[in-house]
């Protein structure tokens, strides 16, 4: 995996159902390396801290790979790297090989892979309709939040290196499906109620169905 494109925004404010919204999904690329903190990534916007930011969303990455089939879905959108509010987009990046609570090495930070994007009604309203809500889910290719271990700049053209696995675990995108999975499978229940790299909330939720 290599960063392809380095992302940050400037807070945007439309109106949603008669009230003002602001976020921060629409991220721009940047040429200069980005800074990721313990909380967030400098100098970005991060408006609801219940839902972003934070230590088990310091940073969210999306890959490279699966932009074509979304631009074939919304032809019509204005593209460029950041399109999901991403401050990284990776190349190389397959939500069917990263395991929550892996741990990467990329330029100067140390990051631990967390959870899965879970999108929002500000998604939906970037890309024109509420629809791709449910098409992000159904797809199953969400891209993943990271926690940042050790604080660092990173840059386009750094690679991830893994440096640490954990013994038991599922895949990002075995999480994803599991979320909203009307039936949950107990046995990758199992396997991730017990892994820290998980926020304990999301753990308990996950518990209650075995």
């Amino acid at each position: 995996m290599k960063i392809l494109s380095t992302n940050i925004a400037k807070p945007k404010t439309f109106i949603w159902n008669g009230k003002k919204v602001t976020t921060g999904i629409y991220k721009i690329p940047t040429n200069t390396p980005i800074y990721l903190g313990k909380y967030d990534v400098k100098d970005d916007t991060v408006i609801d801290r219940k839902y972003h930011g934070g230590k088990f969303k310091a940073c969210y990455l999306f890959s490279k790979n699966h932009y074509q089939y979304w631009k074939n879905l919304y032809p019509n959108l204005n593209w460029n790297w950041g399109m999901f509010g991403e401050n990284i987009t990776v190349n190389g990046l397959n939500e069917d090989d990263i395991f929550i609570g892996d741990i990467y090495k990329v330029g100067e930070a140390l990051v631990q892979i967390t959870q899965p994007r879970e999108p929002c009604f500000k998604f939906g309203y970037k890309f024109g309709s509420q629809d791709v809500l449910k098409q992000f889910i159904n797809y199953g290719y969400p891209g993943t939040y990271i926690k940042v271990l050790e604080e660092g700049f990173v840059k386009i053209n750094d690679e991830f290196t893994l440096i640490e696995r954990p013994h038991k675990s599922i895949t990002t995108a075995q999480l994803f499906r599991l979320i909203f999975a009307k039936e949950k499978d107990k046995n990758l229940v199992k396997l991730i109620i017990n892994n820290e790299a998980l926020p304990q909330k999301k753990r308990d939720k996950l518990k209650a169905f075995l």
